[in-house]
């Protein structure tokens, strides 16, 4: 509460941790104690769990706050009334909260609101009018929530509207004319509504539009012609609606689209005879399709569509899709980003931007190379440093691999995960943009002779992994596996907190299944016995990894290490020498330092403590290992005795 006392604070950030709200209290009182700070702009408490709902008190903020970042914040109740009042912010992310009730009213008061993002609540009832009343409005979000009622018909008076998402919520009515005369609209998304009547003429003149998608709604009529004037456009999607007639041959206009979908609507076509890049049943009078014996079961499936159901307007979505891109292959497309579209809310970057980042992605901005991606350092224009994920396309399994990250990146915000900022692709690149992590890896903290952790660093490396793996396993609607944990898919940020990386294997468990089969292997003396044995991914794999790292970050020495072989393991060899010759396989790194908090026999105790965790994580057998709930709890006791005894 004392926090108020700091009349001159500008900036308080704290995103990212631990921080609750009081538990006496429903409120999240400690806002009512900053709000006397009556200079601070900037107020950032995204990623914690502050389990508690806005002050009214919020409203003494009015003169000062400009930036207010609380999501994912388990902020529950409703928006209070006052938080209207306060006319200098900007911006407003109160996104994946437990927010309820209605979108106040009094949202009028925020004049100066450029980015509202409300998206993933409990809201209900209808948008209020009073947000057209935001003229300066540049990003709304209000996706994933149970708003009812229609799109205003003063959406129009939003000229600076750049993102409109309304998806996932219970919006009936017809889309308002209005909407498609913003022509500064970059990207529309209405799906997963009950949407009505059909599209306008005046599509068309919306030439900033990157991507559209109006899929499951009830959307009837054709589809316009004037479809051609959205030179821009890189993501169409109008599936799942009642549209029908041709599909018009301007389509084939849009030079940048990489992506269209039309299916499940009640189109037709004319003629494609003589497409000699077409393939499908012979009532179509082309070419049969080759059967690839690889093909995922997905594509078993579309198989079976293109010989059972040959009219099916699915199948002459997908036909018509193999048109336009034999029509674009004449032209060189030019390279499109389409982040949004891949699920990541951040702001998209240009192949353009990329190439001027990484210095047209320059071997001297090469950071290393795996087995599905190269990755580069880069700066954007605005200073941000990152590090850019580029997939080998030519390597079978890239493209997957690039889909599964986005996928698990799309579910997950962890302190301990390395932080995904963009994404870009076009026909040739697929490249992720991260987070630059300015310490490098692990692995390479371990094992270069210029640099030195000590206990108290690798204890805190291993807890901070741990408590990745723990959200990873134990906090999602499921469970997430990484498969390929090992000391350099750890990377250090600026304040040495360990972040995981590379999910480019990772599994997304089916509910109440901890289990699959896989062909895809982690990584050689870090994967568990069960992977090359069954193929079986599991969350105890994980666990494996981690007992194997734990050996790792006190010995120093890999698994690969060539005093390794069929007839000793690392696990063996520490095995061994524990509990009475820890000393002897411990890091001389690690044994040379000074532990002046430490004697030797206790320095002894929290080493052998530590191995001995890594080797019941590593036990051979699956179910002969614990959960990181469990390993987080006995971490934990081992950072504690070692605090105390610093302390001391």
């Amino acid at each position: 509460m004392s926090l108020g006392n700091l009349k001159n604070l500008r900036v308080f950030e704290a995103g990212s941790n631990q921080l609750t709200g009081e538990t006496h209290s429903s409120e999240l009182s400690f806002l009512s104690a900053l709000s006397n700070c009556q200079s601070l702009r900037f107020l950032a408490l995204g990623s914690n769990p502050l389990c508690g709902s806005i002050p009214k008190s919020i409203k003494n903020f009015s003169s000062s706050l400009q930036i207010l970042y609380a999501h994912n914040c388990q902020i529950r109740g409703r928006i209070p009334q006052e938080m209207g009042s306060l006319k200098r912010l900007t911006a407003l992310w109160l996104n994946d909260n437990d927010l309820d009730g209605n979108i106040p009213s009094s949202i009028r008061g925020l004049e100066s609101l450029q980015m509202l993002y409300l998206e993933n609540n409990h809201l209900e009832g209808p948008i209020p009018d009073e947000i057209c009343n935001l003229t300066s409005l540049g990003n709304l979000l209000l996706q994933q929530n149970s708003l009812s009622g229609s799109i205003l018909n003063c959406i129009g008076n939003l000229s600076s509207l750049q993102k409109f998402v309304v998806s996932w919520n219970n919006l009936t009515s017809i889309v308002p004319v209005s909407l498609w005369s913003l022509q500064g609209l970059i990207f529309l998304d209405l799906s997963h509504n009950s949407f009505i009547g059909g599209l306008p003429l005046d599509i068309g003149k919306m030439r900033a539009m990157n991507g559209i998608d109006l899929s499951r709604n009830r959307l009837t009529g054709t589809i316009p012609s004037s479809i051609q004037g959205l030179e821009s456009l890189v993501s169409l999607n109008l599936s799942g609606n009642s549209f029908e007639g041709s599909i018009p041959s301007s389509i084939g206009d849009l030079k940048g689209l990489e992506f269209l979908d039309l299916s499940y609507n009640e189109l037709s076509a004319l003629s494609f005879i003589g497409n000699e890049a077409l393939c499908g049943n012979a009532i179509f009078e082309v070419p049969t399709c080759k059967v690839n014996e690889k093909k995922s079961s997905r594509d078993k499936r579309l198989w079976l569509l293109y010989v059972m159901l040959p009219i099916a307007s699915a199948i002459l979505s997908v036909i018509v899709i193999c048109l336009l891109r034999k029509l674009g292959n004449t032209i060189k497309r030019a390279p499109v980003s389409v982040g949004i579209l891949l699920g990541i809310n951040h702001p998209m970057i240009t192949y353009r931007e990329l190439c001027s980042a990484t210095n047209n992605f320059s071997e001297s901005n090469l950071l290393g190379a795996g087995s599905f991606s190269s990755v580069y350092k880069g700066t954007l224009a605005n200073r941000t440093d990152v590090a850019v994920k580029v997939l080998n396309l030519h390597i079978e399994g890239a493209l997957k691999s690039f889909d599964a990250e986005c996928e698990v990146f799309r579910k997950i915000r962890h302190w301990n995960l390395v932080k995904v900022i963009s994404s870009c692709t076009n026909a040739d690149l697929r490249a992720l943009v991260l987070q630059y992590v300015p310490n490098g890896s692990l692995e390479k903290w371990l094992h270069s002779n210029n640099r030195n952790l000590g206990l108290h660093q690798r204890v805190n490396l291993v807890v901070d992994i741990a408590t990745a793996l723990d959200y990873l396993h134990h906090r999602q609607p499921e469970p997430i596996v990484h498969c390929d944990l090992k000391p350099s898919n750890v990377l250090l940020n600026e304040d040495m907190v360990a972040q995981v990386c590379d999910f480019g294997i990772a599994k997304i468990l089916a509910k109440n299944k901890l289990e699959t089969q896989t062909q895809t292997l982690g990584t050689i003396g870090y994967v568990a016995p069960e992977y090359g044995l069954e193929g079986k991914v599991s969350t105890k794999g994980d666990v494996y990894s981690f007992g194997i790292l734990l050996l790792e970050v006190i010995t120093s020495k890999k698994p690969t290490d060539e005093m390794f072989n069929a007839d000793m393991s690392l696990r063996q060899w520490v095995g061994a020498a524990t509990p009475d010759r820890v000393l002897d396989i411990m890091d001389s790194k690690l044994i040379s330092m000074k532990h002046e908090d430490l004697t030797p026999p206790e320095l002894e105790s929290i080493v052998l403590s530590i191995l001995e965790l890594g080797l019941e994580c590593s036990k051979d057998l699956p179910e002969e290992r614990m959960d990181m709930k469990t390993i987080m709890v006995k971490l934990n006791k081992i950072k504690l005795s070692l605090l105390d005894k610093k302390i001391r």
